[in-house]
């Protein structure tokens, strides 16, 4: 651990040895002064921790300037996504897309196409669409990433499994159910395979609850719906998941549909979960 106490900006701090997008070495590009982007991730998800969404905000304003300054693209690439998906969770749509809009040609002047962070991108771009009900542009990105993640050998399975739901969310609000349904059963299945995916599972139950509650059309909590939320709170119960900020984010997340189905003391119980752990950090 360093001893250092001033604020200096020393080679250091930003000579990263790899892209976090792509995952590969920078080049001998003498123009090129890379951003210190996993520093930079790190100081988002601190700001994230504690709901600081100013201090986030500062944090990308700052380094998407350097990272201009520096002619450092994709450190550009991985900061537009940062700000998209901020804008998504504050509720910012002008921002959201200007970010979208600006973080997509990047893939075409980086030659990233094809690659597992176009797969990233889209994903994430198509998200913050559905988010803001541009559903048609939305399924339309989701159907690139998935090309992309479903082709290539490096794609982590929780991009997929992110990828599944959140595609299938938008199926749902364009009444495409039937293939909602599959891309659930496949973000199941996914998930299913990976270290402490429980949460992700979780989430997914929830979303077939949704589902389910929408195609049925009958305004009623039948049996089926109620199995999606026990699936769902054994979920969140598994006693071996770290409690840390992802956590307290599902958690967040998840309370609200537990409300609305009438489990209030399990709404409740996961709002104080949440809240016991941004507290704490």
């Amino acid at each position: 651990m360093s001893d250092r106490t001033d604020n200096t900006i020393r080679p250091e701090d930003y000579a990263e040895p790899r892209c976090v997008l792509c995952d590969e070495p920078y080049g001998a590009e003498p123009d090129v002064r890379p951003i210190p982007q996993q520093r930079v991730l790190q100081k988002v998800d601190e700001c994230m921790s504690r709901r600081d969404y100013a201090g986030v905000e500062r944090t990308l304003d700052y380094w998407l300037e350097e990272a201009k300054l520096g002619h450092d693209k994709r450190g550009q690439l991985m900061l537009h996504n940062e700000y998209i998906g901020h804008f998504r969770k504050i509720g910012n749509k002008a921002k959201a897309m200007e970010h979208i809009d600006a973080a997509l040609p990047l893939l075409d002047e980086l030659h990233f196409e094809g690659s597992v962070s176009a797969g990233t991108t889209y994903t994430n771009a198509a998200t913050a669409c559905n988010a803001f009900e541009e559903n048609e542009r939305a399924i339309d990105l989701f159907e690139k990433a998935r090309a992309v993640y479903e082709s290539s050998t490096r794609t982590d399975p929780k991009l997929l499994g992110g990828l599944y739901n959140n595609m299938a969310l938008t199926l749902t609000d364009l009444k495409r159910f039937d293939e909602a349904w599959s891309l659930y059963e496949h973000a199941l299945a996914v998930m299913g395979k990976v270290p402490s995916g429980e949460p992700e599972q979780a989430i997914t139950y929830l979303n077939m609850a949704d589902l389910h509650y929408v195609q049925s059309g009958t305004g009623l909590v039948d049996d089926d719906i109620e199995n999606y939320l026990e699936q769902a709170w054994g979920l969140l119960n598994t006693e071996t998941l770290t409690r840390d900020g992802y956590y307290a984010f599902v958690c967040e997340k998840c309370a609200p549909t537990f409300d609305w189905y009438g489990e209030e003391e399990r709404a409740q119980d996961l709002t104080r979960r949440s809240e016991e752990i941004y507290e704490r950090t």
